[in-house]
């Protein structure tokens, strides 16, 4: 279920917290850091609200309270559309927020142990499963309507994401949420749509740098080398020294860097049209609901890799993703050069010696935002901003009881929260944009930490 918030306690929210920022990082000379948040490949969509539904009761201590539940529909960046149930229960909806495929160890469905009885029932219901008729005669439900079937499954997945008391307020839609609950197995997680492993490799000129191993489910993905490839002699080929500009599941991309190559960075980008996965995560950044994705148009996904090169001294390569089993952000840092690779994180000194890779995890508390940069030689600079949201909030205010009956895509579904430190209750939408283009620094909003990470140069040899 969801829930809008106001501007105004955003406003005051910021008064309150004040606004911190940053000196200078040290660097690499004039390098910039990318604003777009790193992503780990697949789907991105925006929320278009909460479109085939019924209606649910919450027990709870403070009373009971009636809400809606059933599908919303999402739009795919590039074309598709996605349908998804939530499981995150008592978080809001921000309105037009935007969605990324994320593994579950990056939502509270990692720690889940029932997450895989969730995609069951995605697998066995509706809108997987459109024979109402059947689907009705397997529940013992009488007859299902869409509605029906749409708030049947909502029900029986919030029991398993949240361990929440509810049920459906129509009767053959709680005999369909007792029937899946029931009736769930664990099954594993989806694959990825579309994900590149890593995402970062590094290394000399005049060599190869990679493999970067390609992982999907569509039948054939589009290579897109580097834009300055034409001049900077960069190409994108298998081991074999094929220039490559398509791929499939499980094809080992190499960067091929001239031996001259003065020392430099390159992306390439892949994008594939597919079915996404039933059972993928779907996560926000401006801390709106987390989804697990119903079904899938034929749409678009794509996946970024980047390698950085050098002559001599430290050659890292970068990135980031969330872990909740550890409460964080994970930084993966390899170093393929001769000098050790040194950076400060959290007022702590980590060093990467030559040759070498290490994980730091960067903590990070529930619900809190996250933005930071670490930059190093040749034009090295990468920003990781996004929003922890590992759990599911434990309990709902029902002091009256509300009804949705036309619920709203930015109101559907909505319950007060009595974590106050939930960063949703003072607009959790509105941060991105007063956080956007502080490269070197961090707007904090309510409890968000200021998260620094500095590059200390190596001199050369």
């Amino acid at each position: 279920m969801c829930r809008s918030t106001g501007a105004a306690r955003l406003a005051a929210a910021t008064a309150v917290s004040g606004l911190v920022t940053a000196g200078v990082l040290s660097g690499a000379g004039t390098a910039v850091a990318d604003d777009n948040p790193q992503t780990q490949g697949g789907a991105t969509a925006t929320i278009s609200g909460l479109k085939t539904y019924g209606e649910a009761v919450i027990h709870a201590d403070g009373g009971d309270q009636r809400v809606s539940a059933g599908l919303f529909e999402m739009s795919v960046d590039g074309g598709g559309t996605l349908q998804t149930y939530c499981v995150d229960l008592h978080n809001p909806t921000q309105r037009d927020a935007r969605y990324q495929e994320t593994p579950w160890s990056g939502t509270s469905l990692g720690a889940n142990k029932d997450a895989g009885k969730i995609r069951w029932i995605l697998q066995n219901s509706y809108p997987q499963v459109n024979d109402l008729a059947a689907l009705a005669r397997q529940a013992g439900a009488g007859t299902l309507t869409e509605q029906d079937a749409a708030a049947g499954t909502q029900v029986a997945i919030w029991r398993y994401s949240d361990g929440a008391k509810v049920d459906a307020v129509d009767p053959q839609a709680e005999k369909l949420a007792d029937y899946l609950t029931k009736s769930a197995r664990n099954v594993g997680e989806p694959q990825a749509s579309l994900t590149l492993d890593p995402p970062a490799v590094s290394g000399r000129p005049g060599d190869l740098l990679g493999p970067v191993t390609v992982h999907t489910n569509a039948g054939a993905v589009t290579v897109t080398p580097p834009a300055d490839a034409a001049t900077s002699g960069v190409r994108i080929i298998d081991s074999t020294g094929k220039v490559l500009t398509s791929a499939q599941d499980g094809s080992r991309l190499y960067f091929d860097i001239p031996e001259a190559a003065a020392d430099g960075t390159a992306q390439l980008t892949l994008q594939a049209s597919t079915t996404v996965p039933v059972g993928r995560a779907f996560a926000s950044d401006s801390r709106s609901q987390t989804q697990i994705l119903a079904g899938s148009s034929e749409s678009t996904v794509s996946a970024t890799a980047t390698a950085t090169w050098a002559a001599k001294g430290a050659i890292p390569a970068v990135s980031a993703r969330k872990n909740c089993a550890k409460g964080g952000v994970d930084v993966i840092a390899a170093n393929k050069g001769d000098k050790p690779f040194t950076f400060e994180l959290m007022g702590a000194e980590h060093t990467i010696p030559a040759g070498a890779s290490r994980t730091v995890t960067v903590p990070v508390q529930e619900d809190q935002a996250y933005d930071f940069t670490i930059t190093g030689p040749n034009g090295l600079s990468h920003r990781f901003t996004g929003v922890l949201d590992c759990k599911t909030q434990g309990t709902i205010t029902t002091e009256t009881t509300q009804v949705h009956n036309q619920p709203s895509p930015a109101t559907v579904g909505g319950a007060a929260v009595t974590d106050t430190t939930d960063l949703a209750a003072t607009g959790g939408s509105a941060i991105t944009p007063l956080i956007a283009g502080l490269a070197i620094g961090l707007v904090v909003i309510g409890g968000t930490v200021l998260v620094l990470l500095r590059k200390r140069e190596q001199p050369d040899a």
